[in-house]
């Protein structure tokens, strides 16, 4: 096994304690795997808010940032910078690194090597609200229905052509899901390689007893679509419990009926005992991923959920004569077919076709310890052929 060279350069788009999630646990066992291989990352990011911060994993650790950490608010509302970002990302200088890893969802993926340098980008989804999203973030986008409207057309038109032109920088591609991948090649026209995220599956007991609710976890956010599984528990009168917050919260607490419960934002340790406990996780968004329905079966919890996207790497849908799925997946982006599959899942009792020993052992496969030996594996491959490019003969024009 051919050691990595050094220094690695590891770079995020920002570590701000307003955005904790799915991104921020690759690149931390991203840091993990590189330690235990000896060769501990630099770590870079536009903004740094993290390692300033007890508790944190970052804690202590230095990060290189770029000038938007020096603006006003830069740290805490990067997002608000969207324009000086694809700029900001350029001036990060990376040119004492053989090996460069970026960990992209905006705009990481583009920070310029040279061409002896190997870059390799894990995405965890292309811009959504720059592309397929677009219509939907529009419409919703008080500032886009403005005057300004013209104005914010025109820098997501910008930024889908930066976006392009940065693809086209990095080396090789890795994709969090099969649909991130065929997203990836429709925007971008470039072929990816299929790593799933690592999920913490070993915070969570699949052995307790089962109550009879449902559970929703998420931010409420609207490319959520918890609305859709409120309106849905509406029309059937099955017991929902609602955990996550955000600026959707009002509308749905006026929408739901007295069978919806809204507890807002908990701890790990108390949105891990909900879903300890639950009949059934339930999500009507389209992931790129989804690391909420693989912690939900870590739990014990089958998942019911909108099957598009990237649940349907996550979860084994339920299917006359299977006898290993994880959950049921309903066909509409709607609550008429999210109360359908409720409807169905209760009158056949199939939670009883789905039992958490089994939820948990198919998790497991999603567990930290799986995505760093794959990751691993996919590293070394990548930089030998680097090396055999690199010293190899030069072609004769």
């Amino acid at each position: 096994m051919e050691a990595f060279p050094t220094p690695v350069a590891l770079v995020h788009e920002w570590f701000t304690p307003r955005s904790v999630g799915g991104s921020e646990q690759v690149v931390a066992e991203l840091d993990r795997l590189l330690a235990q291989r000896g060769t501990p990352p630099e770590l870079y990011a536009l903004v740094d808010g993290e390692s300033g911060r007890p508790g944190s994993w970052l804690s202590g650790r230095s990060v290189q940032t770029s000038f938007i950490q020096r603006l006003p608010w830069g740290v805490s509302h990067v997002q608000q910078y969207l324009p000086l970002l694809p700029l900001a990302i350029e001036q990060l200088d990376l040119s004492g690194h053989p090996l460069v890893i970026s960990s992209s969802h905006l705009v990481a993926k583009g920070v310029i090597t040279g061409p002896d340098q190997l870059h390799i980008s894990y995405v965890h989804t292309p811009a959504r609200y720059a592309w397929d999203q677009m219509h939907p973030y529009l419409a919703r986008s008080a500032l886009a229905r403005g005057p300004l409207g013209p104005l914010v057309r025109l820098q997501l038109h910008q930024l889908r052509q930066w976006d392009v032109v940065s693809s086209a920088r990095v080396d090789a591609l890795v994709a969090n899901s099969r649909f991130t991948a065929r997203r990836i090649r429709c925007f971008w026209r470039r072929r990816a390689h299929v790593m799933h995220p690592p999920v913490a599956v070993e915070r969570f007991r699949w052995d307790r007893p089962r109550d009879d609710v449902y559970v929703s976890l998420c931010r409420l956010v609207p490319n959520k679509r918890v609305d859709v599984v409120v309106e849905a528990f509406n029309r059937t009168g099955l017991p929902l419990v609602v955990l996550g917050d955000g600026p959707e919260r009002r509308r749905l607490e006026a929408m739901a009926g007295p069978q919806v419960r809204f507890l807002g934002r908990l701890s790990d340790q108390e949105s891990a005992a909900w879903l300890e406990r639950a009949r059934a996780y339930v999500y009507a968004g389209l992931e790129d991923f989804g690391i909420a329905p693989v912690e939900a079966m870590a739990a014990g919890a089958p998942v019911i959920a909108f099957g598009q996207g990237g649940v349907l790497d996550s979860v084994r849908c339920l299917r006359e004569g299977e006898r290993s799925a994880t959950g049921l997946l309903f066909p509409e982006q709607n609550a008429a077919s999210l109360a359908a599959a409720l409807e169905h899942f209760e009158a056949a009792r199939l939670w009883r076709s789905l039992p958490a020993e089994e939820q948990r052992r198919w998790a497991e496969g999603f567990a930290p310890a799986v995505f760093r030996r794959r990751m691993e594996t996919l590293l070394d491959k990548l930089w030998r052929q680097h090396r055999r490019r690199l010293h190899g003969p030069v072609p004769l024009i």
